[in-house]
């Protein structure tokens, strides 16, 4: 049985919710961001108290397709950001139709009409959440992330960043409070 789960985002995430199907004594074939395979097919009073064990960690069962596709379409983004391997002619269009196998401009549709955001703005913001991380750990310069998120110049990332945020990557350094913003909040 597979079910589908809202704000799986990480690793941890994963094992959060690996913990609650063991908790509950199920057993489970193959846990992925956003999706859970169990051996066998759950009694509705056993996947009630798993509702309610999801609810409790902050994450949430996804029934409807559309929903499960817009939860696909944000772990495949988070991950891909993640990677720090995004290159200056990568489109997120031919990205996610060729993960998904499905045409872009209907991905696009289903992702704004249920997040109320476009894909791109969504794509945007956790590039800048990304960013904000990378300036905070003093891993790389801005040289350094400008490539790994894909800008084509220092110049443009901090663009960005400014329209996004307010601040320049420099000023936001500054700050005493960052406001980063939790991935799955976005």
């Amino acid at each position: 049985m597979k079910i589908f789960i809202k704000n799986m985002v990480c690793n941890r995430c994963i094992s959060a919710v690996e913990n609650i199907f063991r908790n509950a004594d199920v057993k489970t074939a193959n846990i992925l961001l956003g999706e859970v395979e169990t051996e066998a097919d759950l009694s509705p009073e056993k996947m009630q108290i798993i509702e309610k064990e999801l609810l409790d960690t902050g994450f949430e069962r996804i029934m409807d397709s559309a929903h499960q596709t817009v939860e696909k379409i944000k772990n495949l983004i988070i991950v891909k950001i993640s990677e720090l391997d995004i290159s200056e002619d990568f489109l997120l269009s031919e990205f996610l139709s060729s993960k998904l196998h499905k045409d872009y401009s209907a991905l696009s549709k289903t992702f704004s009409q249920n997040e109320n955001i476009t894909l791109e703005q969504f794509f945007i913001l956790q590039k800048i959440e990304k960013v904000k991380e990378l300036l905070l750990y003093n891993e790389f310069n801005l040289t350094e992330i400008a490539g790994k998120l894909g800008y084509k110049s220092v110049q443009h990332l901090s663009s960005q960043f400014r329209n996004t945020t307010g601040f320049t990557p420099t000023e936001f350094k500054k700050l005493k409070e960052h406001n980063r913003k939790a991935l799955d909040n976005l």
